[in-house]
């Protein structure tokens, strides 16, 4: 895999909105934030606007990505939020400057559509919160975020859930929003889970439609081609007026319940405030024990 320089102080960090419009105060506060690290910020030209759902129409937040990633200054490019958007772009970005001159990529929700393609080439990526939710996120959130730029790689730890199925493996971290992986499955940007360590979360979804999700990966073989596997947040599930009775650590553990691979639940990834920051790409090791589960880095010293 190919891994972008660190980024530096006094290098240029580019904030765009790929998919859903988002608001002034939320890019402000990032855009501080940033400039009290050291880091220079420049915003793209439709960041804040507003076309319908989205921040600009399709040829507009087009042409934000393509100019972050051609731009010969730009170290990191941290998308403004999620939502829905990036599947109506992602085909019409030229990357082949990803490979050229390679830079951070940072963002969560449906920016998973990014991180897939970035996979599919070759080259790392960041799974990190986004300005919509930087002023509530915890201050380890944002440091793990900061490390990871600045080429540190901390070890993200977390309690032990009576679920969890112990084990150690390594492998490559790759996943993201649950609902995303699961809709490009059987595209040319799905997923190559062959010795995978697969983290998933999602938001505001039906329990029942989590378990389709599931059953999917597994009809396409997804579930038994990994060798780890760590669920983060599932925030706000709802069930049905019939209620399926379901806990997502029900649906995960039956779909694995003829499997040895370790298995971490409540891990600190997701649509809440300890959105820790990971790498997308990278070698890792999944260790997950009595007393809780931890996620390192291989070769990182």
């Amino acid at each position: 895999m190919i891994i972008p320089p660190n980024v530096s102080k006094g290098d240029l960090i580019y904030i765009t909105a790929p998919a859903k419009a988002t608001d002034v105060a939320s890019v402000s506060y990032t855009k501080s934030f940033l400039e009290s690290h050291g880091f220079r910020v420049l915003l793209s030209e439709h960041c804040l606007g507003s076309y319908r759902y989205f921040s600009g129409t399709d040829e507009e937040r087009t042409a934000d990505m393509q100019f972050g990633i051609d731009h010969p200054e730009v170290k990191a490019i941290l998308c403004a939020r999620g939502g829905y958007g990036c599947v109506r772009i992602v085909d019409q970005i030229n990357w082949a400057n990803m490979l050229r001159e390679p830079r951070w990529l940072i963002g969560f929700s449906d920016i998973t559509v990014f991180h897939h393609r970035l996979m599919k080439l070759g080259v790392q990526s960041i799974h990190g919160s986004m300005p919509l939710n930087f002023e509530k996120n915890t201050p380890e959130a944002l440091e793990t975020m900061l490390a990871l730029l600045q080429g540190e790689k901390p070890v993200i730890q977390c309690e032990a859930n009576p679920a969890n199925q112990l084990g150690s493996a390594e492998g490559i971290l790759m996943g993201g929003n649950l609902s995303i992986v699961f809709s490009l499955l059987g595209t040319d940007d799905a997923l190559q889970f062959d010795g995978g360590i697969l983290f998933l979360e999602d938001l505001a979804e039906q329990l029942y439609h989590l378990d389709r999700m599931f059953f999917a990966l597994k009809k396409a073989g997804a579930l038994s081609k990994i060798k780890g596997l760590m669920i983060g947040g599932m925030t706000d599930l709802e069930d049905t007026d019939n209620p399926t009775g379901l806990t997502i650590d029900e649906i995960v553990s039956y779909h694995f319940k003829y499997s040895k691979i370790p298995i971490c639940y409540d891990f600190p990834i997701g649509h809440f405030e300890d959105n820790r920051s990971v790498i997308v790409g990278a070698e890792v090791k999944l260790n997950v024990h009595e007393t809780g589960a931890s996620l390192s880095y291989l070769n990182s010293f």
